[in-house]
């Protein structure tokens, strides 16, 4: 995976959680090979930031679900 310009992380929105989270895996394993320029460590963390948030939406909303559900059987 290339690192990309914040622009470019808009296709964030549009991943399932399966896609942002194996994403978010790639740019872990480049980041820690330390193989990349500054400039292009600064984009994969940007774009690491994008996908660990859109990840942490994911959840929330799993979760709330999993809640609402659960009210529903209990009350």
């Amino acid at each position: 995976m290339s690192p990309e310009t914040p622009a470019q992380n808009a296709d964030v929105a549009s991943l399932s959680y399966e896609q942002a989270r194996e994403q978010l895996v790639a740019v872990v394993n480049q980041l820690e090979a330390g193989s990349s320029s500054l400039e292009d460590s600064l984009a994969l963390w940007e774009r690491g930031e994008s996908l660990a948030k859109k990840c942490e939406e994911w959840l929330e909303g799993a979760k709330a679900r999993l809640d609402a559900a659960r009210a529903t059987t209990e009350g």
